[in-house]
């Protein structure tokens, strides 16, 4: 059986056709067996002539003709299955824009000559106007038989510039009306496409065409919310520069997490269900329960939420969307995996309903003939066999959409009735502090903290949708404050977050929706003022919460630096959102750091390994597109590279660490050290100022050469001159912690032999004992060695500091093993196996060393307040105290006396 005679068995349409005559097989038959294109388009007919000739007739003539051909070819291909979903929708779109552009090409023309070009008022230019694709069309989904969704935008008012001049709006609405006719009217040769313009701003009752001016006034002042879903596959298909995506991306996309865009899609869904009741569509494999709108509902939905902060999401068609969906984590593998498949079958089962005739149907047949074709074109032996595996595919699309559009936001009132007494207008007070005290708070602050907050300016001017969800979420708070060992500090600290998220109300939707996280969020506030602070200073961190990563202790820094630059790329030179984006990144990944520490799942030294990790990553990801947004640089690729020195040059970086950095570069051009002082203090700048996304790092740059007074970057040749004849003890001191971050790797090669050089000189070991220990002494005046501060106190964590540094540079000449920078903790076993410091020493130095990290970081995450001195703390300061005795001798004395 050929291709043809299959293809007639399900397309009555195709049969008339090719019985009629209408497709000539020398122009058909070649068309079978390839992919078609825009050249192929291009090439049926002469449109050049055509237009040249102002030949209107004709046009519509030939481009109904070309639909005719491109459609049967798609649909002997389809159900020969020599072409996937993909190549059908793809093709159908393709001539869609072709012929949108054609006609608009020849309406513009035809208006040109009878009134003149139309002129911007303010750029005086040439004006065109831009169609853009909403719908399946935006988003290269096309059906066969689909209308085609358009808007029309032109860039600016003024008037032609003709002897029978009129006003842009004018102009381009002639313009528009004639491109919908070419396409739309039925002649004896059929339509092109039927075109639907309700999309556009008002309506039926709108202007046809509208100014981007106005396009943005519109949006900014009236754009509701199911706009924003339209907008979100809204496609320009004509080729002039007119900034339509500037103007839709901040009204579809939010900048934060828009969690209110559930409740919008559930009234949306609601709608489109209604009517399908109305009038009985449930057999609609488009509109019914499981249906190809609630694929593509699933996939928008976290588009709408997360496309403001991840640009890799703003994307047009479905499938693409659930990929990366898929890719960053956000719906699990299998899910999507399902999803796609169901998806496939969808679209494929509708697009042999519209072969059958060329009409718009998503409805099953009704008919035994057509029921049983159309389960032969899809594979199966019967229609039973095919109901039930349409159904299968409907029932998990339904099951997953339910789950994730379920209407949860009563689950937090519901489960939370018992407290509503705590969070009421007129309480009875003796009645409230006899309750609050024995459920463990202290009555007062907890009364007050509450007739403050129901008094605040805040609450008073919540919207209607947000006190709603702020009213559940208090009694809530205080339920899962209750559980925990210090409730009414973590009441307090739940306060503080939920008023500071009251102006978001997308931030309550948010909670509302996942009330599983009330208690976690309790627990995690509850163990650190410090989290609980910086959630309430970045509330966009609540949706790291029900990450399937926030506990995975794995972190695969490749990866995470390749989707950071995807971020970064897709900002496309907008410094402030790339600058937005690293913020969001750090904050994210250190958040899901604190909240595995707080569980315990990683030793003090794993988490600065990842906090300088992190670091790292965010440095050399930043570098390239600093580089890029530079003006004035004299070449593509900078020779720079970033070095790192202190708590990050030795990975012990915490929480709050500087980054204490050394910018070098190695290049001859006369104007280098001017264009490198601009690149690092922007590169600086990028990493160290606020911005509305937060802060991200405290950059220190005094460890250069020359210090405060030094050039900010400086030549390689430089920098080896200064530490060969000009450095400092310390700064060699320094120079054991300090390693390359990220650059070129030729640097990287030059500062790793520079160092070493430096590291390994001969030197009068007993002159740099004195030199080490009188810079200890130093220190005394403005930080005194006090018992209660592990930094500074004698036996602390300075005196280890300086203990590893005079071993590296007294000996590593003979030790090379000594200059791999592990830290400390390493470095001090490596000694031991080296023979220059006793192993027992060295093993309790190392067990104190790691005492003191953990009692630092305890102060930060903890709330652990002054370290207690005790016995186990005196004991790991003696022990220290003994190793520097033994390094050092004699000299010791004056370091520690009193």
């Amino acid at each position: 059986m050929t291709l043809l005679d299959t293809a007639r068995r399900y397309s009555p349409f195709l049969t008339r056709n090719l019985d009629s005559g209408r497709l000539n097989a020398d122009v058909f038959q070649p068309m079978l067996h390839k992919v078609l294109s825009m050249e192929d388009f291009q090439a049926f007919a002469d449109w050049d002539k055509i237009r040249a000739d102002e030949n209107e007739e004709e046009l519509a003539k030939q481009l109904r003709e070309l639909r005719r051909y491109v459609v049967s070819q798609i649909i002997v291909r389809d159900v020969n299955r020599l072409s996937d979903l993909d190549e059908v929708t793809r093709t159908i779109t393709l001539f869609a824009d072709f012929a949108i552009n054609m006609a608009l090409d020849f309406s513009y023309a035809y208006y040109q000559d009878m009134y003149g070009t139309p002129i911007g008022r303010y750029t005086g230019g040439p004006q065109h106007l831009s169609v853009v694709a909403m719908g399946k069309a935006g988003g290269y989904e096309l059906n066969v038989s689909s209308d085609i969704d358009l808007i029309f935008v032109y860039p600016e008012s003024g008037s032609t510039d003709g002897k029978r001049d009129r006003d842009n709006q004018e102009f381009f609405t002639r313009v528009g009306k004639k491109l919908i006719a070419l396409l739309n009217d039925v002649t004896a040769d059929g339509w092109v496409f039927r075109v639907d313009m309700r999309l556009r701003p008002d309506g039926d009752s709108g202007a046809l065409v509208l100014s981007e001016t106005a396009l943005e006034q519109y949006l900014i002042q009236q754009g509701r919310e199911w706009e924003r879903y339209a907008w979100c596959k809204g496609r320009v298909v004509t080729p002039y520069p007119n900034d339509i995506k500037g103007l839709i991306r901040p009204f579809v996309f939010r900048k934060y997490l828009d969690y209110n865009a559930y409740s919008a899609m559930r009234s949306l869904h609601r709608q489109i269900r209604n009517e399908v009741s109305k009038k009985g569509l449930a057999d609609n494999i488009k509109l019914g329960a499981g249906g190809i709108r609630e694929v593509e509902f699933i996939a928008q939905i976290f588009q709408m939420i997360r496309g403001g902060q991840m640009r890799a999401l703003q994307l047009k068609g479905t499938q693409e969307t659930l990929l990366k969906l898929e890719e960053l984590d956000i719906i699990p593998g299998e899910q999507v995996a399902v999803l796609l498949e169901a998806y496939r079958f969808l679209r494929d089962v509708e697009h042999r309903l519209q072969y059958w005739e060329d009409q718009q149907t998503q409805t099953l047949p009704t008919t035994p003939e057509q029921q049983q074709l159309l389960a032969e074109s899809m594979g199966f032996a019967d229609y039973a066999a095919f109901s039930d595996g349409l159904n299968a595919h409907r029932s998990r699309v339904n099951a997953l959409f339910n789950e994730i559009l379920s209407d949860s936001e009563s689950e937090v009132t519901e489960s939370n009735h018992e407290w509503l007494w705590a969070w009421q207008e007129a309480p009875d007070e003796d009645e409230r502090a006899h309750r609050l005290n024995e459920h463990g708070f202290h009555a007062g602050s907890v009364a007050a903290r509450l007739d403050q907050l129901r008094g605040s300016h805040k609450y008073r001017h919540l919207s209607a949708q947000a006190q709603p969800r702020f009213d559940a979420i208090v009694p809530a708070f205080m339920q899962a404050a209750a559980a925990q060992p210090n409730p009414t500090d973590t009441f307090i600290r739940l306060m503080d977050f939920l008023e500071n998220i009251s102006r978001r109300s997308a931030y309550l939707a948010f909670i509302n929706e996942h009330p599983q996280i009330l208690q976690q969020l309790a627990e995690i506030m509850s163990q650190s003022s410090w989290v609980a602070a910086y959630l309430t200073q970045y509330p966009i961190l609540l949706d790291e919460l029900i990450s399937t990563q926030l506990l995975e202790t794995d972190f695969d820094w490749t990866k995470l630096a390749a989707e950071l630059s995807d971020g970064l790329n897709n900002c496309k030179h907008d410094t402030e959102a790339q600058m937005d984006i690293l913020r969001h990144f750090q904050h994210a990944q250190l958040f899901r750091l604190a909240v595995q520490d707080l569980a315990g799942l990683r030793t003090i030294e794993a988490l600065s390994d990842e906090l300088s990790a992190l670091a790292d990553t965010v440095i050399a990801a930043a570098l390239p597109f600093v580089w890029a947004d530079m003006p004035k640089k004299h070449r593509d690729t900078p020779q720079f590279a970033v070095i790192s020195y202190g708590k990050l040059g030795g990975k012990e970086l915490g929480y709050t660490s500087d980054l204490d950095l050394v910018y070098l570069f190695d290049d001859n051009d006369p104007e280098a050290q001017d264009v490198y002082i601009r690149f690092a203090r922007r590169l600086t700048n990028w990493l160290s100022t606020p911005t509305g996304a937060g802060t991200l790092y405290d950059v220190d740059v005094r460890l250069r050469s020359n210090g405060d007074s030094g050039f900010l970057a400086q030549s390689v040749a430089a920098f080896e001159k200064y530490q060969r004849e000009k450095a400092w003890t310390w700064e060699h001191q320094a120079l054991t912690r300090a390693r390359f971050i990220c650059g070129m790797p030729e640097i990287q090669t030059a500062f790793d032999r520079i160092r070493t050089d430096i590291l390994t000189t001969e030197r009068d070991t007993a002159k740099l004992a004195r030199e080490i220990i009188g810079m200890r002494e130093k220190m005394f005046p403005s930080h005194p060695p006090v018992d209660s501060n592990v930094k500074y106190a004698r036996g602390g964590v300075v005196d280890v500091e300086f203990i590893v540094q005079f071993l590296i540079l007294a000996h590593a000449r003979q030790h090379p093993e000594l200059l791999d920078n592990y830290g400390n903790i390493a470095l001090l076993n490596i000694a031991a196996d080296c023979g220059l410091i006793d192993k027992q020493l060295a093993g309790q130095s190392r067990t104190a060393y790691r005492f003191y990290r953990q009692q630092q970081h305890n102060t930060k995450l903890r709330d652990v307040g002054k370290v207690e001195v005790n016995d186990v703390l005196l004991g790991h300061y003696d022990s220290v105290r003994k190793l520097w005795l033994a390094v050092f001798g004699e000299e010791a004395k004056t370091c520690y006396a009193a």
